[in-house]
């Protein structure tokens, strides 16, 4: 009788628990069980496994093999556990030295020819490893997963053969190549935006309070543009998030060619609810996780369809979602920035240019909800530009983009070291006189929004907005000049009143 216990690690989300493979070998007639829940691309396993070992030169015991994937109430899903099922045989048979595999993690698919492939979605499971201080080995196609976690004690293997002769200290494996990271692209942003002054200074504000922001103009006025420039103005992400935002890519299939730049994703409108939240027989994230610590564009915020948008309510609020299956839960990250943009009418237009009479406005912005568009904390209208700006070209001063950064990262640094969150995290009850709001203000903010006909929920985020301009303007106190200021961010309320009037 042989047994042996092999450490890797499965899938759950983003989360990568201990998989313990025990391989028990018994005599009698035989045969190859696996139990502990695996699925059928782990069930396959027992073909792969005993080909890759005999055209390694290994023997396959010819005995009763048992092997157990625990803990048993895990799903187990994909290649990566041939590698620890073949380890699992040979330390059973003595055909490796079994303390060889002590406070090690092994994960690869196997080819026939006993080639290691790479595994998806390993970037979880090498953080995690790394944590436990155990030595990981992957295959050579991971090699791009495993440079990203600094510190980690990885060595890559191309074929079985080569690993095992490792395990016997007969030959080293290489690490992989710690080359620095590429840095950051600079993007023109700001500057190569003609004119919308209103608009570019709207983006250095939602950049610095983490606000949402819904831009509304006829087409062609650059709101595509004006997004695109946003993640270029939040500051770089720090190791921690940058990991947690690849690990998400990784469980996805993709790659980050820069690893601490701020995702940007921009689904299209006709995208289903699983695609923009996660789902699938098997959970994959979304695009509001893929967005996770950077911006969500959705352009033609009305072609969505209203359930699909509705879907981004809850996650707005917790900075998660929750995918559930009959055998798991899911949770995946999805603290993203909202950015979206949309005509004023089907038509596009509004005024003399529009051919839409106003039940035909009213029916179509009537597709999005009251509660999703309480989300936005800044709403601006972005007009066409006026004849002859086109020729003129960009108005921005020099480095325009470069002193928005900054602008962006002092106010950010300022409002985490007094309330340790950006302001569009602000509830209602911390908006008062010790975040610098004085209650002469806060009773002028009130009078403003009554005579607008604005919601009290609107009164709350036109504080978050002044809070932010205070911030950017290096004010400790807010004045009635941010308040202002914040009350021109209400295009979709100015819209809808006007409407409201008709």
């Amino acid at each position: 009788m042989g047994l042996s216990r092999v450490i890797s690690r499965g899938q759950l989300g983003i989360e990568a628990p201990p998989v313990t493979v025990e391989t028990h070998l018994a005599g009698g007639l035989p045969s190859f069980t696996l139990v502990g829940l695996p699925e059928a691309s782990v069930r396959e396993a027992r073909e792969r496994v005993r080909a890759a070992l005999q055209s390694a030169g290994f023997d396959f015991p010819q005995r009763r093999i048992t092997i157990n994937l625990a803990p048993a109430d895990l799903p187990k899903q994909g290649g990566r556990f041939d590698l620890p099922i073949a380890l699992g045989i040979l330390a059973a048979s003595g055909q490796i030295p079994a303390q060889s595999l002590q406070r090690r993690e092994f994960y690869g698919e196997l080819g026939l020819g006993g080639e290691l492939r790479a595994v998806p979605g390993i970037l979880p499971a090498i953080v995690a490893g790394q944590q436990a201080q155990r030595r990981l080995f992957l295959p050579q196609g991971n090699a791009s997963d495993a440079r990203l976690v600094p510190d980690a004690d990885i060595a890559l293997a191309d074929n079985l053969a080569s690993l095992t002769a490792s395990l016997h200290g007969q030959q080293s494996l290489p690490q992989p190549d710690n080359d620095a990271e590429p840095s950051l692209p600079v993007g023109q942003g700001l500057d190569r935006i003609i004119g919308q002054d209103h608009a570019k200074r709207a983006l250095i504000v939602a950049a610095s309070g983490g606000h949402h922001l819904l831009m509304v103009g006829p087409p062609g006025t650059g709101k595509t543009l004006l997004a695109s420039c946003l993640p270029e103005l939040l500051p770089p992400l720090s190791l921690a998030d940058a990991l947690e935002v690849a690990a998400v890519h990784s469980v996805a299939g993709l790659t980050r060619p820069h690893l601490r730049q701020p995702p940007f994703r921009a689904p299209h409108h006709s995208s289903s609810a699983p695609s923009l939240v996660g789902g699938g027989s098997i959970p994959q994230p979304g695009e509001i996780s893929l967005a996770h610590q950077g911006v969500l564009f959705l352009d033609e915020l009305p072609e969505f369809a209203r359930a699909v948008l509705d879907n981004l309510r809850e996650p707005l609020e917790s900075g998660q979602v929750v995918i559930s299956r009959a055998n798991a839960k899911l949770t995946f990250p999805a603290r993203f920035q909202l950015v979206a943009a949309m005509n004023p009418s089907p038509s596009g237009e509004l005024g003399p240019r529009s051919r839409d009479t106003p039940d035909q406005i009213r029916r179509y912005l009537g597709r999005l909800s009251g509660p999703l568009l309480d989300r936005f904390d800044l709403s601006i209208e972005v007009p066409r530009l006026p004849t002859g700006a086109l020729s003129q070209g960009p108005t921005a001063a020099q480095g325009a983009q470069q002193q928005a950064i900054a602008q962006v990262i002092a106010a950010r640094q300022w409002a985490m070291a007094r309330q340790g969150c950006l302001n569009q995290g602000l509830s209602g009850h911390q908006l008062g006189p010790e975040l610098g709001i004085a209650r002469p203000l806060m009773q002028f903010t009130e009078q403003a929004v009554e005579r607008l006909g604005l919601s009290v929920r609107a009164y709350h985020r036109i504080l978050r907005v002044a809070r932010t301009l205070a911030d950017i303007a290096g004010q400790e106190q807010v004045n009635q000049n941010h308040i202002k200021e914040a009350l021109g961010y209400r295009a979709m309320d100015r819209l809808l009143k006007q409407l409201g009037e008709i």
